[in-house]
């Protein structure tokens, strides 16, 4: 197949880890008959740097007409004042809203040689193998009223959550269609007790239930979802959540599998590029040292193959190959390794074919 791929560095590791993953594709593609063709463009603080705006209207135009989107990460210290007008993160907001990649899918599974890596008693991380369905593109993150005033000398900030009923039946639609072929099982989570957008939310996710019969459906509070993962996160097949809970939850469940740097994501829409990321940040201490873990950009390169190039046996060939390089101890120093980010990748092509 032929595919036009916009990669975005963006900040930090970010173009160390997503050089990575393009080496792993460009391999893949030339061992499988496949013709991908990669073009780049700044995102994040890089381009505030260089255009002023975290994302320009070239580079949204470049990515809406793609196939897919590899991103790395965006944002450090150098744009982090809170009273900046032009933020980092600006850019990656924009561009899941103007993509409509109402979806973000991040898996977690933990490999058993990486349990020791964990935090969590080893015992504790047998058979997790979970995906966390955040919503993308509404709540917190996007609606109006936001902003700052002041009155009477007191200054106020004001963010709203907004849900319309539609945003939350995609969401979890997709979640019930990923569970059948899984588990068969959705956990959705919310705040019910409190917030009127997690009532709707509730009543929503019912009402997609009663298309998937096979798949069953439990509610739980975040609160309690937040304990559940690390108390019994084997417990978990698919969990679909709105977009500021899953933020955080999936940034929690990320230490399940031993370090940030493993875990991918696929940002995902209808009749759009699909958006694909290691979760990780921009890690600005280390960025430069040639140390980052690209196994999770390399897993997004990955989930890019199964979901936007529909290339199953491709995506199991690129999972299966980072596995062995894990079994096989090679692994960088958040792992407790000592490879450098090109030396872990040079495992992982070695271990395609």
């Amino acid at each position: 197949m032929h595919a036009s791929i916009i990669l975005l560095p963006g900040d930090g590791i970010g173009p160390e880890v997503a050089s990575e993953a393009v080496r792993v594709l460009q391999t893949i593609a030339a061992r499988c008959g496949h013709s991908f063709h990669f073009e780049e463009y700044l995102v994040g603080g890089c381009s505030i740097d260089a255009f002023g705006t975290a994302l320009t209207d070239e580079a949204l135009q470049a990515c809406k007409k793609s196939d897919a989107v590899l991103l790395g990460a965006v944002g450090g210290p150098k744009w982090d004042n809170p009273a900046a007008k032009v933020r980092p993160e600006q850019g990656l907001l924009r561009l899941r809203k103007e993509l409509g990649v109402f979806a973000n899918l991040r898996p977690v599974r933990v490999h058993p040689s990486l349990a020791n890596a964990s935090p969590l008693k080893p015992e504790r991380l047998e058979g997790v193998d979970l995906v966390v369905v955040r919503e993308l593109t509404g709540g917190l993150y996007f609606g109006q009223p936001s902003g700052r005033s002041q009155l009477n000398g007191v200054e106020r900030a004001v963010d709203t959550l907004e849900y319309a009923d539609y945003e939350i039946q995609r969401v979890v639609d997709l979640a019930f269609r990923l569970a059948a072929g899984r588990r068969g099982l959705v956990t959705s989570v919310d705040k019910a007790n409190v917030l009127e957008t997690s009532r709707l939310w509730r009543q929503v996710a019912e009402k997609v239930a009663s298309k998937y019969p096979q798949v069953s459906l439990s509610h739980m509070l975040v609160d309690t979802a937040a304990m559940r993962l690390v108390t019994n996160p084997a417990s978990f097949d698919v969990l679909v959540t709105e977009n500021m809970f899953g933020d955080i939850l999936t940034d929690e469940a990320s230490v399940l599998a031993g370090s940030m740097g493993m875990l991918p994501s696929a940002s995902l829409g209808e009749n759009t590029p699909g958006l694909y990321e290691p979760i990780h940040g921009s890690a600005p201490d280390i960025a430069g040292k040639g140390i980052a873990n690209p196994y999770g950009a390399i897993l997004s390169a990955g989930l890019m193959l199964r979901h936007s190039f529909h290339l199953e046996q491709e995506a199991a060939l690129l999972e299966r190959a980072v596995d062995r390089s894990i079994t096989a101890g090679r692994l960088t120093g958040d792992l407790g390794g000592s490879l450098t980010t090109r030396q872990a990748t040079d495992s992982i092509i070695g271990n395609l074919f």
